[in-house]
């Protein structure tokens, strides 16, 4: 199994061969890599593809203090906002630990929600991004749109009394449409089977809540010089469309496709449509 080090913390990731510049996919909180399994598809053999977990995530190690993850929610959630959750500064150092490990000098980066933030702060602090490609995220800072009060609460406050599977689908309602859930109700099964192996613990899922909500590279991203596609869901509930707007207006060198409709799992739910966007993206800049 592939893994890099980084302050001795263990980061795993896939990686497959293929023809052109790879393609490195970064998934967003919690989410383990069978987020991008759709996009992943439509890339394979043509390019390569790195694939790493997050911190915390999947087969990655979490790097926590040993016995914060055993105090109860209540009280291990103010300490890890505020004292012991991660960066994204620190995750884009992982990313950058796993790219060395690899030995490749330019890389095709695709990250979603977190996975974009990463992605952009990755873009700043290093040299190895030929373009990004930017779904369902923001950039950070005051003049952003936050992820919506009403969302906070439905994925952070979890009914009494659920099970595992019961939470789970209960955190995801905001990040689908309803339309989507209810024509696809196996399919939903499936990803909560997918997020129970995969995903981050909860102490680790915290630990990246709080670096999003420290992450603001809105001065910062006005000089960069990376050729950008920006994907996003028009009734997206976590992070609002607007925020696609306004990396359009910071970033350079953009092209945004807004999907009408969508929500913030548009790689899932519009697939097809993402891949198409994609693989144009990419193909224009190989």
């Amino acid at each position: 199994m592939p893994r890099a080090s980084r302050d001795g913390v263990s980061i795993y990731y896939e990686h497959d061969d293929g023809d052109d510049t790879p393609v490195v996919f970064v998934q967003g909180v919690g989410y383990g890599r069978w987020m991008w399994r759709w996009q992943r598809e439509a890339v394979a053999g043509d390019y390569e593809v790195i694939a790493p977990d997050n911190r915390g995530t999947g087969r990655s190690d979490a790097g926590l203090p040993p016995l914060l993850p055993r105090l109860p929610q209540k009280l291990r959630t103010p300490v890890m906002f505020k004292l012991a959750g991660y960066s994204i500064e620190g995750l884009a150092a992982d990313l950058e630990a796993v790219l060395e490990d690899v030995g490749v000098r330019n890389v095709h980066l695709v990250g979603a929600s977190m996975g974009g933030m990463i992605a952009q702060q990755y873009a700043i602090d290093y040299r190895r991004a030929k373009t990004l490609t930017l779904v369902c995220t923001s950039h950070g800072g005051p003049d952003a749109a936050p992820v919506p009060e009403e969302t906070r609460e439905h994925i952070f406050d979890v009914p009494k009394g659920a099970n595992k599977r019961e939470r789970m689908r209960h955190r995801m309602r905001p990040a689908f449409t309803e339309r989507f859930t209810n024509r696809n109700p196996h399919l939903m099964d499936r990803i909560i089977e997918w997020r129970l192996e995969q995903d981050a613990t909860p102490a680790a899922r915290e630990a990246q809540a709080a670096a999003v909500l420290g992450f603001d590279v809105s001065e910062e991203i006005r000089s960069l010089r990376v050729p950008t596609l920006i994907i996003h869901g028009t009734d997206d509930r976590v992070i609002p469309a607007v925020n696609a707007r306004l990396l359009a207006e910071t970033i350079l060198e953009t092209r945004l496709e807004l999907i009408e409709g969508s929500s913030h799992c548009v790689f899932i739910e519009d697939a097809d449509r993402v891949n198409e966007a994609l693989g144009s993206f990419l193909d224009e800049h190989e």
